[in-house]
């Protein structure tokens, strides 16, 4: 495919996302990378936008440059939205009680603190960066290892072999201790990879994860 024509999808995609003003967002492409520009009024939306692209049949790869800029009327203070973020974490089920620590500066939010989950750390970032003034959120939250690294590769693997979306024979995985997780090989295209990272994070004890794999339509 084309640049034009893979520029005109990825806008039509921009264009349909009901979450996004894609008025002041434009769209480059270069031999399948995307490059985002322009601004939007939040970080949800920003985060839709990327989203949104990548999810394009052709993408290869994003690079989000849109810049957050809250219109006039909503901006907070840094200890307001501090206090809000503070909130929604308390009320979310998900995020363990009195787990999380919040920085905020020029509307950066800074979680700090170690869940057991990544769906953990996922659900605090996803949470705080829907608030308001939010311009950026820096997820600093570390994962409490709880496994050796030989049954973390275990489960991986079982989750890689259970999944329909993927095929696993093409697909190494490596952990080294402390729950470091490597996964190198090829798959069929970009939403197969998102499959192999998410079946990796699922497994207890990971606490990051390098994703070499390369997509070989």
């Amino acid at each position: 495919m084309n640049n034009l024509a893979l520029r005109s999808r990825v806008t039509d995609e921009l264009e349909f996302e009901p979450s996004i003003d894609a008025a002041h967002i434009g769209v480059a492409v270069e031999s399948g990378v995307v490059t985002l520009t322009g601004y939007v009024a939040t970080l949800a939306a920003k985060m839709a936008a990327e989203a949104a692209a990548r999810r394009v049949k052709g993408v290869r790869a994003v690079a989000d440059e849109i810049v957050v800029r809250p219109p006039g009327h909503k901006e907070n203070a840094d200890d307001e939205i501090a206090r809000r973020a503070l909130d929604i974490l308390r009320w979310d089920a998900v995020v363990p009680a009195g787990a999380i620590e919040v920085t905020v500066a020029d509307g950066w939010i800074t979680l700090g603190g170690q869940v057991e989950w990544q769906f953990q750390r996922r659900a605090a970032e996803e949470a705080v960066r829907k608030l308001s003034g939010v311009i950026g959120v820096v997820n600093g939250l570390t994962i409490a290892p709880l496994l050796k690294p030989a049954d973390v590769k275990g489960k991986i693997e079982a989750a890689l072999r259970r999944r329909a979306e993927i095929e696993a024979r093409n697909i190494t995985v490596t952990v080294r201790d402390g729950g470091f997780v490597v996964l190198d090989g090829t798959v069929d295209n970009w939403d197969e990879r998102q499959a192999v990272a998410a079946a990796a994070w699922s497994a207890p004890g990971v606490r990051s994860v390098e994703d070499h794999l390369k997509v070989v339509p």
